[in-house]
Parts: structure tokens; sequence; C-alpha cells
């Protein structure tokens, strides 16, 4: 793979090359990518969408959208410094092509923006209810009519792939949907294959997949704008990742491991002196011991080790970025960036601890329970409602809910896929508390 490539201005249905020097400065292509992003509406619903904690009711908890623009200022921090690195390192993608530093920040920090977008509510509770909706639910009456890749696609469903889905499906007025440049949509895929084969593998890229197969084609595109490294064949599709998806995939880990952790100790769910221990171990070095000592209450202390904590991995995903970034170029780094830190003890320290105490504590697992029945119910409802209708066997009942649902595409020359797949995602994109007041509709409970 080479820069010049990977950094391509392409948005769907150009027909003319985009180049670099040619762009405004004052509204550069990769900084639009940021901005479609933070004003489309998929993006505002994630304000009412659980990161760690379940309809939290305190003001100090992350939802997908505040988790989702801290990790965007992280990676904006990691493009850049790595950018700045990279322009030394290959001059004639500035003297050239007219490529800055900051475009690698620009584009990081959009892919990062958009990394949860896909994610249903409750959670990854809610991809693991879609998926055993189509296992064992039921959905799973849909098998024999579906193909063996479009079945996969329901069973796993995957916030990474339905993300992609929400950037580039087009509708009516919104062809290519939010039409980002084929550089950020490169850098948001963290898993660039489709959902089977299964195959065992120690490459990170393999871990779960990262299109639908109503994406595939439009996948195939991009991969190939972008020079991405075909690692299958045209009944596997599988490519590498695009370089800096590990740096968007650093800015998430880093800030999940840290601030997960600490709204964990403002909830009571970690106690503070243990809490102390485990940050320190990682910022020691860095700590000003007297400025630390002044600060009198859990929250000003957990504050200042935080921000320590993050600008120490954002240091050190930089350095193995640079380190290995030929490795990185010719797909042969298999694992995430923090995995080959010097502090991968101390944030495997955090994370455990972040498991057992909140990740796993009563108030997740109760919202867990409901954020499944409340999907589950949904996804019932609305699934028999639309394939009835497809059958031509709608009740009374079944139009009642495609009233309720009209955002819903009921053209008759859809497939059944289409069809499930289009329940999925709109269910997908309801906020918790959203998703909640459908579900009370439907049962019949008064507000």
């Amino acid at each position: 793979m080479n820069w010049e490539q990977l950094l391509s201005l392409k948005r769907f249905g150009d027909t003319n090359k985009r180049l670099r020097k040619e762009q405004d400065e004052t509204r550069l292509g990769f900084e639009v990518d940021y901005d479609r992003i933070i004003f489309s509406s998929e993006f505002r619903s994630l304000q009412d969408k659980t990161q760690v904690i379940p309809l939290s009711q305190t003001d100090f908890v992350h939802t997908r959208l505040t988790h989702s623009l801290e990790v965007s200022v992280v990676g904006r921090t990691l493009g850049r410094k790595v950018g700045v690195k990279l322009i030394e390192k290959y001059p004639h993608l500035q003297t050239i092509h007219g490529y800055q530093a900051n475009d690698f920040g620009a584009i990081v920090a959009a892919a990062a923006l958009a990394h949860d977008i896909g994610n249903p509510p409750f959670g990854h509770s809610g991809e693991k209810a879609i998926g055993e909706f189509f296992k064992s639910g039921f959905g799973s009456q849909f098998k024999n009519q579906l193909k063996e890749k479009e079945y996969q696609d329901l069973c796993d469903f995957e916030g990474n792939a339905n993300g992609f889905k929400i950037a580039t499906e087009s509708r009516v007025g919104r062809e290519g949907g939010l039409r980002l440049s084929y550089a950020t949509l490169g850098a948001f895929m963290k898993y660039p294959k489709e959902s089977l084969p299964k195959r065992p593998s120690n490459h990170i890229a393999d871990k779960k997949y990262g299109f639908f197969q109503s994406e595939k084609e439009l996948f195939l595109d991009i991969a190939k704008e972008l020079g991405l490294i075909n690692r299958g064949n045209e009944n596997n599709i599988s490519y590498s990742r695009h370089p800096l998806t590990f740096l968007v995939e650093a800015a998430d880990d880093i800030c999940y491991t840290i601030i997960d952790f600490e709204d964990g100790i403002n909830l009571g769910l970690i106690q503070e002196e243990y809490a102390l221990e485990y940050l320190i171990n990682l910022v020691r070095h860095s700590i000003n011991s007297k400025k630390y000592n002044q600060l009198s209450t859990t929250q000003d202390r957990v504050s200042y080790l935080r921000a320590l904590a993050i600008n120490t991995l954002i240091n050190e995903a930089v350095e193995v970025f640079l380190n290995k970034e030929e490795d990185l170029l010719n797909d042969k780094f298999t694992c995430a960036l923090l995995d080959k830190s010097k502090y991968e003890a101390q944030i495997n320290d955090i994370i455990k601890l972040s498991i057992k105490n909140v990740y796993q504590s009563k108030e997740v697992i109760d919202k867990e329970i409901v954020g499944f029945e409340v999907i589950s119910t949904l996804l019932e409802k609305y699934t028999s409602a639309i394939i009835n209708n497809l059958n031509q066997k709608a009740s009374a009942y079944d139009k009642l809910i495609l009233k309720s649902i009209p955002e819903l595409d009921l053209k008759e020359g859809n497939s059944i896929y289409h069809k499930l797949l289009g329940v999925c995602n709109y269910v997908s994109l309801l906020s918790d508390s959203r998703a909640i007041l459908k579900f009370k509709m439907i049962k019949g409970i008064t507000f």
C-alpha cells in the first residue's frame, strides 16, 4: 500500500479525480467528512445510547455520543502526531500532492467520530440480542430463505458493518449516504471482510466483519481505490486494513480503557484506593506529586490521572505506529497498537478491574436483560409485519405496525434479506429511550 492512494479524497459518485493541492484549505474535504457525520441524525441519536452504564441518570457517565466525541479528539491528536513524521519521511506527499500533517488527523478524527454510529441501543448487548433473534429466536425461521452469507450477517449482526451501511447507503435524496471520502471510510473499516468464512486467525482484522452483503460492491470499489491488499478471493472477500484504522482503534482503546474506568470510580463501582493505584502505575513517570496532593476530591484526582494516562498512551501508540509503519503498509502488523505497548500489563490490569466491577455489575446486567427483551420484541413485531406485507398476508395489526414505522422502505421489489436487514438497521438507530417507548406501545403499556 502507498499513502498517495490511502489518502484518496474520492467520494461516491465522483467522475473526476479530487486532488489535494486543489482543495480549499478553509473547507478541506476530510474536515467536511467530520461535519457531515456530526450533523447527521444517526450521530445525534448516540446522545441517548448506552456506552457502559445503560440508562444512567447521572450527569457524568458517558453515552455513546460523549464517548465518540472523546475518541475523535484523541484520534485527531494521534493522526496529527503521525502525520508530522510521515510528511517528513515522504516529503513528496506535501511538495507534489499538497497533503499536510493535519490531513492525517482530520481523517482519523472523522473515522473515530463515526466508529460507533452503527451500534444498536443498550450497548453490545444490543448486537447480541439481534444476533440471537436470528440464531435461535423468531428470526431463525428465515434461514432457509436466505443465502448463507446473508443469514450470517443477521446472526452475527455487527455494529461496524451497520455503521458502514449508514455511512454509505443510498436513499432518495441522499445518494451515497453521508458521501464521506474513501480515505475516511477506509480508516473507519476495522474489519475489512465479509461475515463468512469464519477462519481461525491471529490477525486482528479477522476478529469480526465489516460490511453486509448489501454493501459488498461499494466496499470493493473503496478497497480498489485505496489500494488495500487483497487477502482473499472472489468467494472470500477479505482485505488488509487501512493503516490509519490502527489509530482509530487505538483512540477507542485508550478512551474505553481509561474513561470507562473513570466512570466506574465516579459511580462507586471501583474503590478509589484501588483505582488511584492502577492509574498511578501507568503515569508514575509524569505525575506531579505536589500538584496531585493539592487535589481534594476523588473526581479531581481521577480527572488529573486520567489526563496523564491518555497522554501517555497517545504517545505510546504513535511510537508503535511509526516503528511499525512499513509492516502496516504491507499487512504484516496483525494486532492492535497498544498490544505492543510497554504499558500492556498496566492496561490489562485496568481492563480486568473494569470487567469485574463495571461491565459485570448488577446495574449493567439488569439493564442488558431489559435490552434483550425490548429488542427481541421489536424485531419480532416488525419482521412479522414486514414479511407478511411482502407476502401479501398482512393482518390489520401488521398494517398498524407498518404505519407506526413509515421510515422503513416498503418497496415490493426488495428481497427478504434486504427487508430483514432494513428492520435491524431501523431498530439499531433507535435510542435506548425511544426503543423502550416503542416497546411499551407494542405491549399496550400506558405512559
